[in-house]
């Protein structure tokens, strides 16, 4: 077993372990689950709560003492831990339920809210996305780094809506301003693979405003170690429990976007 201060090395190798029990569980489960509605235009699948045990089960056997956040099972309190697994089981729910393969594994873990590791597995792909803090980060074992987009006209970006989308959302705002001035806007479903694909190079930037903690922390880190610049939707120091972010490939970009960005 790990020592009691795990190095960042170590809690990486943890979360590729969990990611991919929790990867091989998704694919099991593709055309035999239920679907159910948490809340409406929010699912959830009999995949999601496999994918989140065969998850918990592989930490909670490496780091029985570790707090976890997790999307199916939310202890926010856990946050304040001196460890905490923050765990997203299926990140593009809609689009796994779909057949529509675009949807991923996301984990991080935090130590006292500063992000240390983290996870993007793209089961369909099989793509791991992965970094460890002071570590950079990696494409399936090989480096990876932002692209250097800097300007707008250059800039392809993706969004992400929340479920319940009104007329004055932050992220529909956002979304017409920023339409009026970079190169293209994507939407593939899935916050993380938004932010995987930033981290390498695929995208330029990407932001939301109603977002969870799972969905962004392990892809805020890869793009941190990427090269990229990953703050608060309004410029502020990123918050693991606020989640709201923009993530940019270079500073220039991030500063070009903050003010179509902000709220």
């Amino acid at each position: 077993m790990p020592p009691m201060t795990p190095t960042p090395d170590q809690l990486l190798a943890v979360c590729e372990e969990a990611a991919r029990a929790g990867a091989e569980e998704l694919l099991a489960w593709r055309g035999r689950f239920q679907c159910r509605q948490k809340a409406p235009r929010d699912l959830v699948t009999d995949a999601d709560l496999a994918s989140e045990r065969a998850i918990r089960e592989v930490i909670r056997g490496r780091f029985p003492d570790h707090g976890m956040l997790g999307e199916e099972a939310p202890t926010p309190e856990d946050l304040l831990r001196p460890y905490c697994w923050i765990i997203d089981p299926l990140d593009g729910t809609t689009n796994y339920a779909h057949g529509i393969p675009c949807f991923a594994v996301s984990i991080a873990v935090a130590c006292h809210g500063q992000l240390r590791a983290g996870v993007v597995l793209d089961p369909e792909r099989r793509e791991c996305f992965a970094a460890a803090v002071g570590r950079g980060a990696t494409l399936n074992g090989e480096p990876m780094a932002v692209s250097r987009v800097q300007s707008l006209e250059e800039c392809l970006a993706a969004i992400s809506f929340p479920a319940h989308l009104v007329d004055d959302s932050p992220d529909l705002k956002a979304f017409l301003r920023a339409a009026r001035r970079c190169q293209a806007i994507r939407r593939t479903g899935s916050a993380a693979l938004n932010l995987a694909y930033v981290a390498s190079g695929r995208l330029d930037a990407h932001w939301a405003h109603e977002i969870h903690p799972w969905d962004a922390a392990a892809g805020i880190l890869l793009i941190r170690e990427a090269g990229g610049v990953a703050t608060g939707a309004d410029g502020r120091p990123f918050d693991v429990a606020a989640a709201d972010y923009l993530a940019a490939s270079t500073p220039q970009l991030h500063r070009a976007l903050l003010p179509l960005v902000a709220a």
